[in-house]
C-alpha cells in the first residue's frame, strides 16, 4: 500500500472507531492535528502512535507549529517567536537574525520530531506588505531576499532536526488583505510584479533543496482565472516547468472558503489532484472527508506517492533525551526574549490550518 492523496483530520485525544476506519482507507495519506487533538505530551505521544499502527507505510502525520500566533500545541512545548522578530533583528545584526532562526527552526522540528510528528507545515515563505491580517508577523520581512534568507537558515534548523520544510503559501499571499479561510482573495498584480517580488523567496528555497510547498487559496486575476491551488498554470507551467521544483505539493484546507469557487468538495478534490496537487488537505468536515475519500477510490499516481513519502520524518530522541541536550537549553534561552506577549494576539487561528 502507497500514501494516498488525501489528508485528513481527527476529532479528539484519541482515535474513534470512524477515524481508523477513514485512516485505513487507502486513499487517505496523511493526518494533521490541530489544538484539540493535545491534552499533554503522553496523550499525544499516544496518539501519534496509533495513528502510525493503523497502516504501513505509515500516514503522514502533520501539525502547523509555526511560532507566533499559529502554535497548535503549547503547555509542554517552547512558545516560539513569530517569524517577524527575526525579520526585526536582521535589520541590524544578520549574523544573529540568521542563527536565531536555524536555532527557532531546530527548536520547533526537535520538539515535534520527538513525539514522533514527521512535518510542521512551515515556514511562511510570504512577503509581509502590511495589508494582510491573517499573515502579518507570520512572515520573516517585507524583502524577498531577507525572507530567503532567513527562511534557509529556519529550514536548515529543521533539517538538522530531522523534518523536512514545507514553505507556505505559494505564489505568495501577503499582498492581499482578505483572508482565504473566509473569504475569496484576489490579487490584481501583473505576472511580472508577482515574479519580481513574491516569487522569489519560493525560487530561492526551490534551488536550495525544499522538499515540500502548499498552494494558496488566492486568485491572480491577471495571471489565472482560477485560484492557485486549483491552477495547472501555477503548479505545473510555473511551479514544475519554470521554476524546476521537484519535491511534494500541499493543496490548503479544501474546506476553505477560498477553495469553494471550485465548487462541491468532489470537484475541489478533483480539481487540486488533476491540476498538480500531491496531496489534499479537507479537514473539520467529516462528511465532506468520506465524500472525498469514496469519490477518489481506485486513485494512484505513484509520482505523487513517491515525493510524499520523502517526507516522513527522521532522527527522532525522545523527549527525555530532547531536554537534557545542552543545545535544547541554549536554544529555549536565547529565543525566549523575542517572544511577544500571547495577550497582544488579535488573532486565534486555534483550528484554521495554514
Amino acid at each position: 500500500m502507497t500514501l494516498g492523496p488525501v489528508m485528513v483530520d481527527i476529532a479528539g485525544c484519541e482515535l474513534t472507531a470512524d477515524d481508523k476506519a477513514l485512516l485505513a482507507n487507502p486513499v487517505v495519506g496523511g493526518v494533521i492535528l490541530f489544538s484539540r487533538n493535545y491534552h499533554s505530551l503522553k496523550q499525544l505521544e499516544v496518539l501519534v502512535k496509533s495513528i502510525q499502527n493503523v497502516r504501513e507505510p505509515r500516514l503522514l502525520i502533520a501539525v502547523d507549529q509555526e511560532g507566533g500566533r499559529v502554535q497548535r500545541f503549547k503547555d509542554g512545548f517552547t512558545i516560539l517567536p513569530a517569524m517577524r522578530r527575526f525579520g526585526e533583528v536582521y535589520d541590524t545584526d544578520q549574523k544573529m537574525a540568521l542563527n536565531l532562526a536555524q536555532q527557532c527552526g531546530w527548536l520547533m522540528a526537535s520538539e515535534i520530531r520527538s513525539t514522533g510528528i514527521d512535518i510542521s507545515f512551515a515556514p511562511v515563505l510570504d512577503i509581509d506588505k502590511g495589508v494582510s491580517s491573517v499573515i502579518g508577523d507570520r512572515a520573516f520581512h517585507s524583502d524577498p531576499f531577507v525572507v530567503g534568507k532567513l527562511s534557509q537558515a529556519f529550514v536548515a534548523g529543521m533539517d538538522e532536526a530531522g523534518m523536512q520544510a514545507t514553505g507556505k503559501h505559494f505564489p505568495g499571499h501577503g499582498s492581499i488583505a482578505a483572508d482565504s479561510h473566509v473569504a475569496m482573495p484576489v490579487d490584481e498584480r501583473s505576472m511580472v510584479d508577482i515574479e519580481m517580488d513574491d516569487l522569489r523567496p519560493f525560487q530561492f528555497m526551490v534551488d536550495a533543496g525544499i522538499n515540500a510547498l502548499m498552494m494558496a487559496h488566492v486568485i491572480y486575476s491577471r495571471v489565472d482565472p482560477q485560484p492557485a491551488g486549483f491552477s495547472s498554470f501555477w503548479m505545473k507551467t510555473i511551479l514544475r516547468d519554470k521554476m524546476h521544483f521537484q519535491g511534494a505539493i500541499f493543496s490548503d484546507d479544501l474546506s476553505m472558503e477560498g477553495a469553494v469557487i471550485a465548487g462541491s468538495y468532489i470537484q475541489r478534490a478533483k480539481i487540486s489532484l488533476e491540476t498538480g496537487c500531491d496531496m489534499i488537505l479537507v479537514c473539520n468536515n467529516r462528511e465532506a472527508a468520506w465524500e472525498v475519500v469514496n469519490s477518489l477510490q481506485g486513485y494512484e499516481n505513484p509520482a505523487s506517492s513517491l515525493r510524499l513519502a520523502h517526507l516522513h520524518g527522521k532522527l527522532a530522541v525522545s523527549r527525555e533525551t530532547l531536554v537534557s541536550e545542552p543545545r535544547w537549553k541554549k536554544a529555549k534561552s536565547l529565543l525566549a526574549k523575542y517572544v511577544d506577549d500571547p495577550s497582544l494576539n488579535l488573532l486565534d487561528p486555534t483550528n484554521y490550518n495554514s
